[in-house]
């Protein structure tokens, strides 16, 4: 081989060696569009950080598509607004997929209407379940149905799509059966969408995490929910913190895979994610947790404490200190 090949060569290999390690420095995320305000804010912190050095991208599949791809090796975090459910788990299993699950912040889940409907103050559960339940399909197509002191004009719906962890939360909260809902409405796991859907139609009433209506309280009118102990509550973070937004307060989290955490540009990640978590998620207007709770996520991280601390059942009502506990036994 002449030394001007040599040269050629050694070159190439240099070149697919960066090329290699560029690959490598890739952090891949996916899931809930609930999580996601709070992800892309870390994302963007640390890409700064790391001045360029790894990149991040978070992608919106909602929480079950997120769980899809997770369990298949696909990305290194899923991002989900509910707890891993027992098919996921089994999937995830059955592919060797092992994981350590984080919770990120308590987010309010919030029904919205269009700011020039005048006739809803507040709306209590049943009202929210005959609207939304699957006997509700092609039936409930007025308010004045929905309630007889409401006015006779059209219900539009916009809700959550069917791989939403929101869509879980929901039905679960609402109908009393996770998924169990009418199929007659505007659906999407994009909650832009959904903001857009109703910001522009003056009968319309729609549900996702408390983040997308705190960007835009111009364009959408938040509902107070009259809660278990009958008293009509708007989503707030002092309303999450004090257990008074029952039953749409609820937790909201990471996972990622075990095998994701050998490498070392995941491992920063989840460690930065964990130590700006609280600060991020204020900023779009989650509630963040105590600090104990992410000191203790970055206890399993380092630790590798794997699984999950819920029993892959859907499960309305989880405190702050009920999670904290939870957390500190797992």
């Amino acid at each position: 081989m002449s030394s001007f090949t040599q040269t050629v060569v050694a070159a190439a290999l240099l070149a697919l060696g960066a090329h290699a390690a560029q690959a490598a420095s890739v952090v891949k995320v996916d899931g809930s569009s609930t999580v996601f305000p709070v992800t892309e804010a870390v994302a963007e912190d640390f890409q700064k950080s790391m001045k360029g050095a790894v990149q991040v991208t978070v992608g919106i599949s909602g929480t079950g598509g997120g769980f899809k791809k997770f369990c298949r090796g696909e990305i290194d975090v899923a991002d989900a607004s509910r707890p891993i459910l027992k098919k996921e788990m089994e999937a995830c299993a059955q592919a060797g997929i092992k994981y350590v699950e984080l919770p990120v912040a308590f987010d309010a889940l919030t029904v919205v209407i269009n700011p020039k409907n005048a006739f809803i103050k507040q709306l209590t559960v049943e009202q929210l379940k005959k609207m939304w339940e699957p006997d509700a399909q092609g039936k409930i197509t007025s308010w004045k149905q929905v309630d007889a002191s409401f006015p006779d004009a059209p219900l539009k719906l916009f809700g959550a799509g069917s791989d939403s962890g929101t869509f879980d939360y929901f039905t679960e909260a609402v109908v009393g059966k996770a998924k169990s809902s009418r199929g007659d409405y505007t659906a999407s796991e994009d909650d832009n969408v959904l903001v857009q859907g109703v910001s522009r139609d003056v009968n319309a009433i729609g549900y996702f995490g408390y983040a997308y209506y705190a960007e835009n309280q111009g364009k959408l009118k938040a509902v107070s929910i009259v809660n278990k102990q009958g008293t009509a509550v708007q989503p707030a973070p002092a309303a999450v913190l004090d257990g008074s937004y029952n039953p749409l307060s609820r937790p909201i989290f990471i996972y990622v895979s075990e095998k994701s955490l050998e490498k070392q540009e995941v491992r920063d990640f989840v460690t930065y994610y964990m130590k700006n978590a609280s600060k991020l998620a204020t900023e779009v207007k989650y509630v963040p947790l105590p600090a104990k709770a992410y000191e203790t996520a970055l206890e399993h991280v380092s630790k590798k404490k794997l699984g999950t601390v819920f029993g892959g059942e859907a499960e309305i009502g989880v405190t702050i200190e009920s999670l904290l506990a939870r957390e500190a036994k797992l």
